[in-house]
């Protein structure tokens, strides 16, 4: 076997501008990994001081309805999680069908001029200071039919639609145009492949736009304190009239300055915490088990 020798010409070994090149590469690839430890930590130490200090306060007492767990402060943290259910599930059931048909509107029907006005217009929603969105609840139904768990609900849609609807379209873009070709050469009106085809392949990412839009309402303090301000209140099912939530509990038991209230505000942050984590996991596990009914 021959062999091949190098020309002194040209050399193999790394010049200068290749070295600058490869350290340039090094660094940002070095940056990019403690961005993301940085990042992953603090989550960390948040999730770590929360149910350290919450934890502890968990009990039937805390979420029982008007025990006298605050020390007069208020009453237990259970009417107010179930109030945040109650305003988190009347914000999605409105902001879901709107945020992925706008985002089905913009993806697969809109033309490129109305879909660009309609993007910026989302993208205004998504940086809207949030107490703006509780201001419009109130003058469009807290000024005539008093606060409630419905005022909120509209309230917190607000913020929902841009989350979802954007998280959307991203989802549905990266669904394979492979499939709307075989969709079309089969002759099915593209209606029905964005129904039965394009949507529930991005199914993944819409769930995933849904949780995150879910966790931000379940923590939103503004819209709330404007449109059911009922801090210590007892359960309250019916959506006309305003509920507890877990925001406003945590921010009054904190504004309360007594030991006993900041140590019930954390466990209300842990418990908040608790609660986006086991509808986040119930999504999941729901997903995968569609996924496999359609073989997925």
């Amino acid at each position: 076997m021959s062999t091949i020798t190098p020309d002194p010409k040209y050399s193999l070994a790394a010049s200068g501008n290749l070295r600058r090149r490869m350290l340039i590469s090094r660094t940002f690839v070095g940056g990019t990994i403690a961005a993301a430890a940085i990042a992953v930590a603090v989550l960390f130490i948040l999730v770590y001081y929360a149910g350290y200090h919450g934890a502890s306060q968990l009990s039937f007492n805390f979420l029982g309805d008007q025990l006298p767990a605050y020390g007069g402060i208020g009453g237990g943290m259970g009417p107010a999680l179930v109030g945040t259910l109650e305003v988190v599930l009347i914000a999605t059931l409105i902001a879901l069908p709107v945020g992925l048909l706008t985002a089905v509107y913009l993806s697969e029907f809109a033309n490129p001029r109305v879909g660009r006005v309609l993007t910026f217009a989302l993208e205004q929603m998504s940086g809207l200071p949030t107490i703006i969105a509780g201001a419009f609840a109130v003058g469009l139904i807290v000024e005539r039919h008093g606060q409630s768990a419905i005022a909120a609900g509209v309230a917190l849609s607000i913020v929902e639609v841009p989350l979802i609807s954007r998280a959307t379209i991203e989802a549905l873009r990266r669904v394979p145009g492979t499939l709307r070709e075989a969709a079309d050469a089969l002759g099915v009106a593209h209606w029905r492949t964005v129904i039965g085809v394009i949507i529930p392949t991005a199914s993944n990412g819409i769930v995933t736009a849904t949780i995150l839009a879910v966790a931000r309402a379940a923590g939103e303090t503004a819209p709330v304190l404007l449109t059911t301000n009922a801090f210590g209140q007892a359960y309250q099912l019916d959506p006309r009239h305003a509920v507890a939530t877990v925001p406003m509990e945590l921010l009054t038991l904190l504004n309360s300055g007594t030991p006993q209230g900041v140590d019930k505000a954390w466990g209300a942050a842990f418990l908040l915490m608790i609660m986006i984590l086991l509808v986040n996991i119930g999504a999941r596990v729901w997903l995968r088990r569609s996924e496999r009914k359609r073989g997925l």
